[in-house]
């Protein structure tokens, strides 16, 4: 077997690869490839290399050049005018996303394009959702010229067919942190009114009394009919629907603190409490945008026009016209190069291809096809050019029909009924019974307390620290957990995942390295001579396993060849120096049926000759992430764990080492097998948590009661999803579930805490002896207690987990 040493390399001023050749260098500094020397000059000559000083090696790599009409379709009216946000004679505005954002230096740059074209006069970046906004005059620059600067220095825009689907009408601006600034500044200004009716409401003249109390209602209205009005809207929608949500008794609390209040101040029968009821819509805003922030980073709810070109080379006669997606009709003749994705079912005309479907079916090996074959949407070519010819439209092809699942028409699963949201109901009723009860018994004992007392109950009652606990708590941990790379839709996935039973992971991409694989020769010890031989021919070819046997030879020379061919389907044949070589399948080189059995048959194989003389065969294996064993053993002990996989079963014993439990392991599954697997299990009454990749994962994913997208690239492609989980952090997943089980504990006994609270309170309300001084120190009291108490917990679970 032949071994190859990795040498340590000269890391790439730019993008920190290893650099390959020596005297690709400038300024002594050396570079991987001409693209990245390129980028480091335009970088120097306006006075940019700032880049440089403020991360090391902070480029993308340029070795893979791009062809110079990929912008092309940019010109076209139509397709500019669904891009741009903003246009007018003078000035264009759009906003791109950028996966390639990822630290300080990409900021800096992408916020002074203005140096790299004066066109381009501002420019903004969101880091959080890498998002850039650029202004830019059209006279001087073009909506296609913007993205080739911006693709040229390394920071490819994400265009793609959604981009010309979208809504032309704005997302609405969201008021929430208005109602929340409004909040504050009328509770602190109450505040100041309210202090001296701490301590002696007596010594306090009538006229200034009235005054302040005047004010306070004055400031107290914008709080009540603007920032209340959430939780109004939120209680009246919930009760539609016949359900009490926990906005339910906060909305009567308000209500009735206000209205109190409000009748206290103008009848001069007391001094109100507008200052507990402007501190208690404050707290609670500050728990809705904590909640809400932990949001906007990323997109959960892409679909296959999120994976789709946003143009495709249309040949018309001996021409190739850049059009949109969306205007391909039957019939039409396109043009696909390498990595390029099919956009609509075709058959192909000229030129044999491999296609990679394991975005679409989950197998990682791509299929050879010739022409005549039919090459389905979803499929990415590999290798030299194709043309094809649309026999479908793009809402007619087959990926659009995985899509087209009733999974993904129906409504939005509520998951297992929120906690705090149960509770609330009993809360409700309890609150509302114990208020009569007080009224009914003051009636009869004093009429005078009746009213006061009853109204107490509502006002002490108003669960201000429970409503906080849950989003504080789950806002916590999903900030941890997206620190530790799992970013989740909403607080509900916290819940949700704490009551799974069963998880069920894809292989292909999941499990595995997407694009890597163990290359092991299996047969006679090469000779320098041998190896310069297989290295010379397989660097010949375009296919995906050659260019990898290629690779592992990288460090020996090439020999001189003196012919070459390439057999679809079968393999490579060359001569050099008089020797006849052969690189393919069994077929291909000669070999029987019972001379190919072995143990490890169903592994993909590519065998070598030379003179008919068989050396042995290259075996393909792949490459499981880290830390696997010890997650998949972890898990193990918890929950039910099954494999569904679109590969064939050559991994079976590897797969069976880890997971034990033979019986739980599919393959050659398609989307719509997974599919019916995950309903089959929640038909049995489990509660599944569902791990994939690609687009053959998409239905699954959705139809799981959590569907987690696990990826390289957490701000790129990932299919719907209830969650989005980095590639690298898949070694410390049973952590995270963990930490989610623990979150519900904390919620419980933050509720017991605010119980106590409440208790408290209710004692001196049902007794008639509740003061406005008591009710200001309690109220905020509770919240904030409650507010440290889970955020201190959940931190503190979180670093004995070492997540933290």
């Amino acid at each position: 077997m032949t071994k190859i040493e990795t040498l340590e390399k000269i890391k790439c001023y730019h993008c920190g690869d290893d650099c390959r050749e020596s005297d690709i260098s400038i300024d002594n500094k050396y570079f991987c490839c001409s693209g990245c020397r390129f980028v480091y000059e335009l970088f120097r000559g306006n006075k940019l290399d700032g880049y440089y000083r403020l991360n090391a090696n902070p480029g993308v790599n340029r070795r893979v050049g791009a062809r110079s009409d990929r912008f092309a379709c940019l010109e076209d009216r139509d397709i500019a005018r669904k891009l741009v946000d903003f246009a007018d004679d003078k000035i264009n505005r759009v906003t791109f996303h950028i996966p390639g954002i990822h630290c300080s230096s990409c900021v800096w740059l992408l916020e002074n394009l203005n140096r790299l074209h004066p066109g381009i006069p501002l420019s903004r970046v969101n880091y959080m959702r890498k998002e850039v906004s650029l202004t830019f005059i059209p006279e001087q620059i073009s909506l296609r010229e913007v993205v080739e600067l911006l693709s040229s220095v390394g920071y490819d825009p994400e265009i793609n067919l959604r981009n010309l689907e979208r809504k032309t009408v704005g997302m609405p601006k969201d008021r929430l942190y208005t109602r929340l600034t409004v909040a504050g500044f009328c509770f602190a200004n109450i505040m100041l009114f309210s202090f001296p009716e701490y301590f002696d409401a007596a010594q306090i003249a009538p006229k200034f009394r009235n005054f302040f109390g005047f004010l306070k209602v004055a400031l107290a209205l914008p709080v009540f009919f603007y920032s209340s009005a959430v939780f109004f809207k939120s209680a009246y929608h919930g009760l539609r629907q016949r359900i009490v949500n926990m906005d339910v008794p906060i909305s009567l609390g308000i209500l009735m603190l206000f209205a109190r209040s409000f009748y206290e101040l103008f009848s001069a029968t007391g001094i109100g409490y507008m200052d507990s009821f402007t501190g208690l819509v404050f707290f609670l805003l500050i728990g809705r945008v904590f909640q809400k922030k932990t949001y906007q980073r990323l997109s959960f709810d892409r679909d296959y026009k999120s994976y789709f070109p946003i143009s495709v080379n249309r040949k018309e006669g001996n021409t190739e016209i850049p059009v949109a997606v969306n205007r391909l009709g039957i019939g039409d003749r396109i043009i696909i190069r390498n990595k390029e994705l099919v956009p609509a079912d075709s058959v192909l005309l000229e030129g044999n291809g491999q296609f990679d479907y394991s975005f679409v079916t989950g197998e990682s090996q791509p299929l050879e096809k010739k022409p005549g074959d039919i090459i389905y949407a979803g499929g990415r070519i590999a290798g030299k050019a194709v043309e094809l010819e649309v026999i479908k439209k793009v809402s007619e092809s087959y990926l659009v029909e995985l899509w087209g699942d009733n999974i993904f028409n129906r409504t939005e699963r509520t998951g297992i009924e929120s906690l705090s949201n149960t509770i609330s109901k009993y809360f409700t009723v309890a609150v509302i019974t114990l208020s009569i009860a007080t009224a009914v018994y003051w009636y009869f004992v004093d009429p005078s307390v009746a009213a006061n007392a009853a109204t107490a109950v509502l006002i002490i009652a108003c669960p201000c620290a429970l409503a906080l606990s849950t989003p504080f708590t789950l806002g916590t941990a999903t900030r941890i957990l997206g620190r530790n790379g799992f970013f989740l839709r909403n607080s509900r996935i916290v819940e949700s995942l704490a009551g799974i039973n069963s998880i069920v992971f894809d292989k292909t991409g999941t499990l595995t390295r997407t694009g890597e694989s163990k290359i092991k020769f299996i047969g006679v010890d090469l000779s320098a001579r041998q190896r310069a031989i297989v290295k010379s021919i397989t660097g010949q070819s375009s296919h995906p396993l050659s260019r990898k046997i290629s690779r592992l030879f990288s460090d020996d020379p090439v020999a001189n060849i003196e012919s070459f061919e390439e057999f679809p389907g079968l393999g490579l044949s060359g001569v050099i120096d008089d020797s006849t070589v052969k690189i393919g399948s069994a077929e291909w080189i000669g070999l029987t049926n019972s001379e190919q059995q072995s143990s490890d048959n169903f592994k993909t194989r590519v065998y070598c000759s030379v003179n008919d003389n068989i050396l042995g065969y290259f075996s393909f294996t792949n490459v499981y992430r880290d830390g696997l064993e010890s997650l998949i053993n972890s898990l193990r002990s918890k929950f039910r764990l099954y494999l569904l996989s679109g590969d064939n079963d050559g991994e079976r014993e590897n797969m069976k080492r880890l997971f034990g439990d033979d019986s739980r392991m599919l393959f050659n599954q398609s989307p719509h097998d997974k599919l019916e697997f995950v309903k089959q299990l929640q038909s049995g009454g489990d509660r599944v948590a569902m791990l994939g990749d690609g687009l053959n994962d998409a239905g699954s994913l959705k139809q799981s009661d959590i569907g987690i997208a696990v990826t390289v690239d957490t701000s790129s492609f990932s299919p719907a999803s209830d969650a989005i989980l980095d590639s690298n952090s898949l070694h410390v997943f049973d952590k995270l579930v963990l930490l989610s089980i623990k979150c519900l504990r904390v919620i419980k006994i933050s509720f017991g805490i605010s119980f106590l609270y409440n208790i408290i309170g209710l004692s001196f309300a049902v007794s008639g002896t509740i003061s406005p001084l008591l009710c200001a120190v309690l109220m905020p009291l509770s919240s904030v207690s409650v507010v440290l108490f889970t955020t201190l917990t959940i931190a503190f679970l979180a670093r004995r987990l070492e997540l933290y």
